[in-house]
């Protein structure tokens, strides 16, 4: 069987919709970039998107891997940031950059479930962020400028600026997928700092900004650039269906041991 990906995702008023029934506007929405599940999908895995009324161990168990993906900023409250930099009005229902509190709990949540059950997990940007302070890391609040650019102008899909090349840890995981260098393409303006528990930085710019991070000896990756936006073709994808379909098969294992000796 094709493995399981949950995707996370982020919650709207419907009033954000251009044109929505003016009966319905006061009603939320669940929203998320398609571009997660055509990867997945191409990448031979089956996508399956996860609203925050299901960021429980419960639910995760369920799924074969977990894809935390990108947006708005992490709450500075939840890893000891700068908090004076929250506008007192903003709210995350009606502007898509505002802080969620709902949101960082929930894939906060997700991320350590999918851990603790040897699920594998991929962050991405904000996800990569995320991956991070679930594990009790803390953030760079603003990078300063530098040679490279981080918070791109262009548009997705790009493979990023030529000189946007992160470089990868010889032995990582993603030494084994993309080799020792690897073109990205870049909107952030945040960046890991001290790394959670268990995690290392596995991949850094050219200007010392980390782009990657992971977990060693365990499927667990997170990557400051976008890989389902990237113009070519992203390896990271069908890593992870790799990665997947091996804790499927694990899971099946351990279940016919265990009913075996339940006999």
């Amino acid at each position: 069987m094709r493995p399981l990906i949950a995707i996370t995702g982020r919650r709207l008023s419907a009033a954000m919709i251009q044109r929505m029934d003016a009966r319905f506007a006061s009603r939320e929405i669940d929203f998320y970039f398609s571009d997660y599940a055509a990867c997945v999908r191409r990448a031979d895995g089956i996508p399956a998107y996860l609203p925050y009324e299901a960021g429980t161990a419960e639910a995760i168990r369920r799924f074969d891997g977990l894809i935390v993906t990108g947006g708005q900023d992490i709450h500075p409250g939840r890893w000891g940031g700068d908090q004076s930099v929250i506008p007192a009005d903003a709210d995350p229902r009606y502007n898509s950059s505002a802080h969620d509190t709902s949101r960082d709990a929930y894939e906060a949540a997700l991320i350590c479930a999918a851990i603790d059950e040897r699920i594998p997990v991929l962050g991405v940007c904000r996800g990569h962020q995320m991956l991070n302070v679930a594990l009790g890391g803390r953030l760079v609040d603003d990078l300063p400028p530098s040679e490279l650019s981080h918070y791109s102008a262009d548009a997705a899909p790009t493979d990023g600026e030529s000189d946007h090349v992160v470089t990868f840890a010889p032995g990582s995981t993603l030494y084994g997928v993309y080799g020792p260098q690897a073109r990205v393409n870049s909107w952030h303006h945040q960046a890991v700092d001290t790394c959670g528990a268990d995690l290392v930085v596995t991949a850094r710019a050219r200007d010392g900004v980390v782009e990657a991070i992971e977990i060693p000896g365990r499927e667990v990756v997170g990557v400051q650039w976008h890989p389902e936006w990237q113009s070519t073709p992203d390896p990271l994808f069908e890593w992870l269906m790799r990665a997947a379909a091996a804790s499927r098969r694990n899971k099946a294992r351990i279940d016919e041991t265990t009913h075996q000796f339940a006999r």
